[in-house]
C-alpha cells in the first residue's frame, strides 16, 4: 500500500512544536492525495487563459489561475489512439508501433468476449498490402500505469474512454462505464479519476449543428489557412461553442469536488489529446496539430497563476502522477515526470509523428522547441491535405477541399491544398503562428534547420522509428501468422505461511481476481500480491498481457 503522503506544512509545524515541548495535540495522519484527469478532445490552447477573448471558458480560466498553465505542452501525435497509447503507457507510440491510427475498433472498454476484429477494413499500407483490426503488442514490461496504482490501492476509474491502439485490459481500471463518479469510489480509499468530455471532438461539429450557438460567426478568429467563408466562420463558432459547453460541464466537476470537501485533497489535470479538430489541426505535425492545453491545480491553490514555458509533452502525464504521489516512475519510460519528488530534467524538444490516419498513409516527423517548428515528409509526393471521408463530414472541409479543387483558393488560403510537399519545413512560430510561410530556405534560419534537423535524426535512431515498416511487417511481428496470441491460465499455489499466490507462465501477463459475489462481474480487482482467503471462500483469476486474448477463468479447488 502506497504510504499516506503527509502535508510538509503540518509535518514542519509538529517539528517545531516537539522542539518547543509546547505542542501537546495528537499529530494528525493526513490522507493520500487523490487525482482527477479532466480530459477533453481535439482543441489546441485555445481558452481564454491562453489569451483568446471570444471563447468563454470561466471555469477553465479559474483551473488556471489557481493552478500552474503549461503554454508549451503537446502531444505526440495529432489524433487520438496513438496519442493516448503514449498517454497510457508513457512510451512513444513509433518506438512500439503503435503509430498507425487506429489499430482496432475499441475505443471503449470491453470485455475478452466482446472484442472481435475484421480481416477487411479497406485499409492498405506503404507496401500495398492489406491490414486488418490487431491489438499492438508492446514489450512485456510496458503496461498501462493504472496498474502502478492499482497495486499502490489506488481505486481508479475511467468515465469513459480506452482509445489505446489496444483493448484495454480488465486489470487497468477498477470501473470503466459513461456513468461512473468519483463519488462511486469506496470512502477508504484515495482514488485517480478520469473524465473524458467528447464535446469538442471533431464529430460534434456535425453531430451538434443543429443546437444554438453561443459564439457567433461573425466573431470568430479566422486562421490564415482558412478562406473567409461563411461554411468557415459556421464550423469555427460551432466548435468555439462546443468549447465553451464543455466548459460548463468543467464547472459542473469543481462544483462536486468542492461540496465534497475533496477539492484541496485532489490534483486536477486538464488537457487534450491532441490539437484542434480542423484541416491542418487534427492529424498534422505541427504545432497546430500537437500543441496542447495543460493545466495543473494542485491542493491548496500552490503555485496558484503561475505561468510555465517548459517543454512537456503529454507522454509525461503518468511519470508525472506516479511523481507526485512519491512512486518512482519505471526506468524505461520516455515521459518525464514534470513535478514531485521524481521530477526530472526540462524537455529541450518535443518530437511528432504521423503515419496512418484511417484508410490514407503518409510518413512525417516533427521536432518542436517551443518557437521553431521542423516537418521532416517522407512521402512528399503525397499532398498535405489527403482525403480522408470521417473529417469530409465538416461542411467547411469539404467546402474548402471542393474551392481548391476548382482553384478557388488563393494566398495563404491555399497554402495547406500543396499538391506535393516540400521534404523538409520549417516554420518560426514568432512570426509566424500559423505555419503558412516555410523559411527552410532562408539563410537566417540555417543554424536553426540543422539543429532541429540533427535532433530529429537522433531522436528516430534513439527510439528506432518503427514508421519506417510496412504496417503488415509490424502486425506480423505482433501476431505471428496473424492469430492473435493467448494469455496462459492462471495457477494456485498455496504459500507454507497459508497465502494463495497467483501466476501464469505468459511473459509480461497481469493477473485479475475476483471473490465469492463479485464472481461472473466485469469488474476485477488487481492482483499484485499473495492472498489471504478464507477456507470456504471462492475465488477466480484471469490473466491478459496487453495485445493477446485473455486467458480462460480459472476458479481455486476449495
Amino acid at each position: 500500500m502506497l504510504d499516506y503522503i503527509t502535508n510538509r506544512k503540518v509535518l514542519l509545524s509538529a517539528f517545531v512544536c516537539l522542539l518547543t515541548l509546547s505542542c501537546v495535540t495528537e499529530k494528525k495522519i493526513e490522507k493520500p492525495l487523490n487525482v482527477v484527469w479532466i480530459s477533453c478532445e481535439d482543441m489546441g490552447p485555445i481558452l481564454g487563459a491562453y489569451g483568446n477573448t471570444i471563447i468563454k471558458t470561466p471555469n477553465l480560466d479559474r483551473l488556471a489561475s489557481e493552478g500552474v498553465l503549461y503554454k508549451n505542452a503537446y502531444s505526440t501525435v495529432g489524433v487520438c489512439a496513438p496519442s493516448r497509447f503514449s498517454i497510457i503507457t508513457g512510451m512513444y507510440s513509433a518506438r512500439l508501433g503503435a503509430h498507425n491510427m487506429r489499430t482496432g475498433d475499441y475505443h471503449n472498454f470491453k470485455t475478452p468476449e466482446e472484442v472481435s476484429y475484421k480481416q477487411d477494413i479497406g485499409v492498405i499500407d506503404k507496401a500495398g498490402v492489406n491490414i486488418p483490426q490487431y491489438e499492438v503488442v508492446p514489450p512485456k514490461h510496458v503496461k498501462p500505469f493504472t496498474e502502478i496504482l492499482r497495486g499502490n490501492d489506488y481505486y481508479c476509474a475511467n468515465n469513459f474512454k480506452c482509445d489505446y491502439q489496444f483493448n484495454c485490459p480488465f486489470t487497468a481500471w477498477d470501473e470503466v462505464s459513461s456513468t461512473v463518479s468519483f463519488r462511486d469510489v469506496p470512502k477508504d480509499r484515495p482514488f485517480f479519476y478520469v473524465w473524458n468530455s467528447l464535446l469538442t471532438h471533431e464529430s460534434r461539429i456535425w453531430q451538434r449543428s443543429d443546437e444554438a450557438l453561443t459564439v457567433a460567426p461573425q466573431d470568430v478568429i479566422i486562421p490564415d489557412y482558412f478562406a473567409d467563408i461563411p461554411e468557415v466562420r459556421m464550423d469555427i463558432a460551432r466548435k468555439y461553442s462546443n468549447i465553451e459547453a464543455m466548459d460548463k460541464k468543467v464547472g459542473e466537476l469543481l462544483s462536486q469536488l468542492e461540496e465534497d470537501g475533496l477539492l484541496e485533497t485532489t490534483i486536477i489535470m486538464f488537457w487534450s489529446d491532441h490539437g484542434g479538430n480542423l484541416l491542418r489541426q487534427k492529424r498534422a505535425v505541427g504545432n497546430s496539430g500537437l500543441n496542447v492545453p495543460l493545466i495543473v491545480r494542485y491542493p491548496d491553490k500552490k503555485m496558484a497563476g503561475k505561468v510555465e514555458d517548459r517543454i512537456v509533452s503529454l507522454m509525461d502525464l503518468a511519470p508525472t502522477v506516479l511523481s507526485l504521489l512519491n512512486i518512482e516512475p519505471p526506468a524505461h519510460y520516455d515521459g518525464k515526470a514534470f513535478a514531485g519528488p521524481f521530477e526530472d530534467q526540462p524537455r529541450k524538444y518535443a518530437f511528432g509523428t504521423a503515419d496512418r490516419f484511417d484508410e490514407s498513409t503518409d510518413m512525417q516527423r516533427s521536432v518542436l522547441d517551443g518557437r521553431f517548428v521542423y516537418i521532416k515528409n517522407f512521402m512528399p509526393e503525397l499532398p498535405l491535405i489527403y482525403r480522408n471521408k470521417y473529417r469530409e463530414r465538416i461542411p467547411m472541409n469539404s467546402k474548402l477541399i471542393q474551392m481548391d479543387s476548382q482553384g478557388e483558393l488563393q494566398g495563404d488560403a491555399s497554402y495547406i491544398f500543396m499538391k506535393t510537399k516540400e521534404v523538409e519545413e520549417l516554420y518560426d512560430l514568432q512570426v509566424d503562428p500559423y505555419e503558412v510561410k516555410n523559411v527552410v530556405t532562408n539563410p537566417e534560419y540555417a543554424d536553426k534547420l540543422v539543429e532541429l534537423r540533427n535532433a530529429l535524426s537522433a531522436w528516430q535512431d534513439e527510439i528506432n522509428d518503427k514508421g519506417f515498416l510496412p504496417e503488415n511487417e509490424i502486425v506480423k511481428s505482433f501476431w505471428p501468422e496473424m492469430k492473435q496470441p493467448v494469455t496462459e491460465d492462471v495457477v494456485f499455489s498455496l504459500n507454507s505461511d497459508g497465502l494463495i499466490s497467483l501466476s501464469t507462465t505468459t511473459p509480461g501477463a497481469s493477473i485479475g481476481y475476483q471473490l465469492d459475489g463479485n464472481i461472473g462481474s466485469n469488474s476485477w480487482e488487481f492482483y499484485h500480491k499473495p492472498l489471504r482467503i478464507n477456507e470456504d471462500q471462492q475465488i477466480a483469476a484471469r490473466a491478459i498481457r496487453i495485445g493477446f486474448k485473455a486467458s480462460n477463468i480459472t476458479l481455486n479447488q476449495n
